[in-house]
């Protein structure tokens, strides 16, 4: 756990969190969510990875997205998936190629060009990470990354990637909480706005 914060008492932690959070570049929230929905009319797949809490966060993220997005039975869904969830393909490659080649491994054979490779690093240098979004870009497919601290190497392989500003790990994965629910709600609304508009073209 790093952190350059003294954090004395709650307040000071909750006041450290709405500093960063006021700090965060909402257009580029608005950007990725964008990116996301294209994904969405385009039906292509979101392939999110991380380690440790970032798992946990790619879990969460691809539930929302995948069933959160599903409204009145429309039937093109949404495809969201983490690479993080089964742990006996983990196991298998970190025991065979080693841990740098988890998620790369599992995007060399899954990802297409224009899917979307979404990788959440607090400090966006985790080996397997990079690889992962690497590979990614030589197949043409979008990159995506919610990082903090200064961004690592991470930024630099990323079509689009928003940086917390913030050197302390729990408010970095607060706020990339936060930024992963605002963005699951500004593409559901998208989606159910483009679906009230074909009932209302077929209507017409």
């Amino acid at each position: 756990m790093r952190s350059s914060d003294h954090i004395p008492n709650a307040g000071s932690y909750f006041s450290s969190v709405l500093h960063s959070l006021a700090a965060v570049p909402a257009h580029e929230v608005d950007e990725i969510a964008e990116v996301i929905f294209r994904a969405y009319l385009e039906n292509r797949t979101i392939f999110i990875f991380g380690n440790g809490g970032r798992a946990s966060a790619a879990s969460h993220f691809a539930c929302d997205l995948a069933k959160g997005t599903v409204q009145n039975g429309n039937r093109t869904r949404l495809r969201a998936v983490a690479l993080t969830d089964n742990l006996a393909m983990l196991t298998a490659w970190a025991n065979d190629c080693g841990y740098e080649n988890v998620f790369a491994e599992q995007i060399r054979y899954l990802i297409q060009p224009n899917d979307v490779a979404f990788a959440i690093s607090c400090s966006g240098n985790s080996r397997n990470v990079l690889k992962a979004l690497e590979i990614a870009r030589l197949v043409g497919a979008r990159t995506v990354g919610l990082g903090g601290f200064d961004g690592g190497r991470m930024r630099f392989l990323c079509d689009e990637c928003l940086i917390v500003p913030s050197s302390n790990m729990q408010v970095i994965e607060d706020i990339h909480l936060s930024i992963a629910h605002c963005v699951f709600t500004l593409v559901r609304n998208r989606i159910v706005e483009s679906i009230d508009q074909k009932v209302i073209g077929a209507n017409a």
